[in-house]
């Protein structure tokens, strides 16, 4: 697989901490979504079959299930604690992030901002184990995502619910929070479930 930048660079091209990189590129490893490897010819290289890879046509059933619902836990979670401890810097670098979304040009763009977004949503949670735990969902998730359709109307929505959830978080509506952030995961399920 391609090889990843090096650590500094990559922290910047993402917009986040050198530390936050470390947790989610070892939470990656383990997961089989990257490979590291040392010595002159090492550094870290995207997996060529991830977990969630298709085997033969095959559909995805109980694992893609069991990650949509991982990521039911992990997101509402982190909203629940981000409504409680986000500051003023968390959201505006999660509306900042909105923005990324609705300039973004092409998918992988709009995706890159998409799990900064989740992801920053965990940070704003002040839980690194949150962290870990959203960048591991997000990697699955890239997994299942690539499967489908990309369709702009559907990212519009999309990116309008993250808009929702920072007005919601800034005012500390966890309830609203919650609701709506589950909504946002719904959509993404009614999409897979006719791969699942």
């Amino acid at each position: 697989g391609s090889r990843l930048p090096a650590e500094r660079s990559l922290a910047d091209q993402l917009g986040i901490s050198r530390s936050t990189l470390r947790q989610a590129l070892t939470t990656l490893v383990q997961s089989g979504h990257l490979i590291s490897s040392r010595g002159r010819s090492g550094g870290t290289f995207v997996a060529e079959r991830p977990p969630l890879a298709e085997e033969d046509g095959k559909p995805l059933g109980d694992e893609a299930w069991a990650v949509l619902d991982y990521r039911v836990a992990v997101e509402t979670g982190a909203t629940i604690l981000a409504v409680e401890r986000a500051g003023r810097e968390d959201t505006g670098k999660l509306a900042e992030l909105v923005r990324s979304m609705a300039d973004a040009a092409q998918f992988e763009d709009y995706r890159r901002a998409d799990i900064r977004f989740h992801i920053s949503i965990a940070e704003a949670a002040r839980s690194p184990r949150l962290v870990r735990a959203m960048t591991e969902v997000q990697g699955d998730m890239s997994d299942l995502i690539a499967l489908i359709p990309h369709p702009e109307q559907v990212l519009t929505h999309s990116n309008a619910q993250h808009e929702r959830l920072v007005t919601l978080l800034r005012r500390g509506e966890a309830g609203a929070a919650v609701k709506l952030m589950r909504e946002h995961i719904r959509g993404t399920e009614h999409i897979l479930a006719g791969l699942i």
